[in-house]
């Protein structure tokens, strides 16, 4: 088993004061990246887009927002007619917990896919989600917003009436809001993936090729 240096408890302190010098300077640039973040301008989208609800009812943008002022949506990569369940998505969705406190803050968390929600509902209830998941079938809510058939994550604005997007972001900059990754990254073996910097013999296999669906381990 490779495993790290073995050292003296006052040898470790030592070394773990050294990166909480590295790891707060990372936290003041990232307080920083958040700060220009909030100052990003805004673009207007149209408001007549007809959503499908998880109970078949049709939705408008602004009802998205369920009464509140912010909307996050993660874009969950299933196509119509696609039956595969995408990996990734499905681990990242399993991260997502009680929205009782993104709600506090006047924010809503919802999933959204184009597939139609007949479609959705089959991977809903393999998995049990009880999170909010609509769908985008017939709509030009993608095409206008160039969303393409990838995961991604918006987030939208509400003023009254009008509606904003204000952010998008995909790959890293959505992997590095999961619970599990960003735990696995205080390990010593890390993600145990081939990208990751890692000392030579460290457990390391293609990346993302460990993941599988939660019933499927």
């Amino acid at each position: 088993m490779n495993r790290p240096p073995v050292v003296s408890a006052r040898e470790w302190q030592a070394a773990r004061d050294s990166l909480l010098v590295k790891e707060k300077e990372l936290t003041h640039a990232l307080d920083a990246l958040a700060a220009e973040r909030r100052r990003l301008p805004m673009v207007r989208l149209r408001t007549d887009y007809v959503f499908t609800a998880p109970d078949g009812a049709t939705a408008g943008l602004t009802d998205l927002f369920e009464g509140r002022r912010q909307l996050v949506i993660y874009h969950f990569m299933l196509s119509p007619g696609h039956s595969h369940v995408c990996t990734g998505c499905a681990s990242f969705t399993d991260n997502l917990t009680d929205r009782s406190h993104i709600n506090a803050r006047d924010t809503t968390l919802i999933l959204m896919s184009p597939a139609p929600q007949q479609e959705i509902d089959v991977v809903r209830r393999r998995f049990g989600w009880t999170m909010p998941w609509y769908s985008a079938y017939g709509n030009d809510f993608y095409s206008d917003l160039d969303l393409g058939g990838i995961f991604g994550l918006s987030v939208l604005l509400r003023d009254g009436d009008e509606v904003f997007r204000t952010y998008y972001t995909t790959a890293r900059g959505v992997d590095r809001l999961r619970l599990d990754f960003n735990l696995l990254d205080l390990t010593p073996y890390g993600r145990q993936e081939q990208w990751e910097d890692s000392p030579a013999g460290w457990p390391q296999d293609p990346t993302m090729s460990w993941l599988r669906p939660r019933d499927e381990y």
